[in-house]
């Protein structure tokens, strides 16, 4: 087990004997892979953090740099890496739209490079690994909400296919390595996430909205705002992957995790502006192409193999995300 445990005492899941582990997290420092440092750093293990920080900060791991079972590493993963692990989180990609479009090529070899090379690793040292892979593989969806066995919707020659693409090639992947080589593999379907240390200008919805209303700035909503996303605090996300990494070798996923909360973009502005207490105005723009209008999970599998569900409330969660970019914008970042 990894504790410490932020979901309710008494669960015996995330109470067993702790045993010391060598894992490697790609994107450690980044937004969610700063969080997973944090909690396995915290339960004794020793984590190697990989980043090359196209999109990571060495911000976010600052508060672990002292710490004797942590150690931070510069690497592109589209590289080969030879180290001695036990377990590897392959989180290493941009993640929204602005980045990952940014360097689209770049995109789609982190993704494909970096799942062939993590798995090479796996396959020497007989770790485990676990494949952060994204709700973006089910496309702009034709069945709501998104259950795992549905195939997906998605533009392979569009904008967003550089990420879409390139995520579903990496499942591929991690699935027939386990096939071919008897890989002990987890496949996570991330669903948005959101919670303190995302970007402040990376182009995601509740950053921006965040950040417009912390400046009473105009709040952009693309379309009628009548799309809909859910949306996951990170902490809640990091309990569903440490589950996932503990569950039985026949789990293999992928699972959805993610909140199945759902929202459109007005509602969520709304509550932005209330719990800020901002003055900003919204601000209606066409709908980027193949941008999805509906998303969520169906987390059955999460609640049937993992014992998981999300526990933090959309409110509760904004309220953390909110204080955490005031203080970023009040320090001049």
């Amino acid at each position: 087990c990894y504790g410490p445990n932020p979901w309710p005492e008494g669960n015996a899941q995330t109470r067993r004997t702790i045993v010391t582990k060598r894992i490697l997290i790609t994107g450690g420092a980044g937004f969610i892979g700063s969080h997973l440092c944090d909690r396995l750093v915290a339960a004794g293990h020793d984590v190697l953090c990989v980043d090359n920080y196209f999109t990571g900060d060495k911000a976010n791991i600052s508060g672990l740099i002292d710490a004797e079972n942590f150690e931070l590493m510069r690497h592109d993963v589209t590289f080969p890496l030879y180290v001695e692990v036990d377990e590897i989180f392959n989180l290493a990609c941009p993640a929204s739209p602005v980045h990952y479009q940014h360097d689209p090529v770049q995109t789609t070899k982190t993704s494909v490079h970096g799942a062939i090379n993590m798995l090479g690793l796996a396959k020497r040292t007989g770790a485990k690994i676990l494949q952060a892979s994204t709700s973006e593989v089910y496309g702009a969806p034709q069945v709501h909400p998104q259950t795992e066995d549905y195939w997906g919707n998605v533009n392979p020659i569009g904008p967003r296919g550089c990420y879409d693409e390139g995520k579903r090639c990496a499942e591929t992947l991690f699935f027939d390595f386990h096939r071919q080589h008897g890989i002990n593999i987890r496949v996570a379907r991330i669903f948005n996430t959101y919670g303190p240390r995302m970007h402040p200008n990376d182009g995601r919805v509740v950053s921006n909205f965040v950040v417009a209303a912390l400046q009473n700035a105009p709040i952009t909503i693309y379309g009628d705002g009548q799309q809909t996303r859910s949306f996951c605090y990170c902490d809640d996300l990091i309990e569903g992957f440490i589950r996932l990494m503990n569950s039985d070798a026949t789990i293999t996923g992928p699972i959805n995790l993610g909140n199945p909360g759902e929202f459109t973009m007005i509602e969520l502005a709304e509550t932005i502006l209330e719990l800020t207490n901002s003055s900003s105005e919204l601000v209606f723009k066409p709908l980027p192409e193949d941008d999805p209008k509906q998303r969520r999970p169906d987390i059955t599998l999460a609640k049937q193999h993992l014992n998981w569900e999300p526990q933090i409330e959309l409110r509760a969660g904004l309220d953390k995300t909110i204080e955490y970019f005031d203080t970023l914008l009040s320090a001049g970042k």
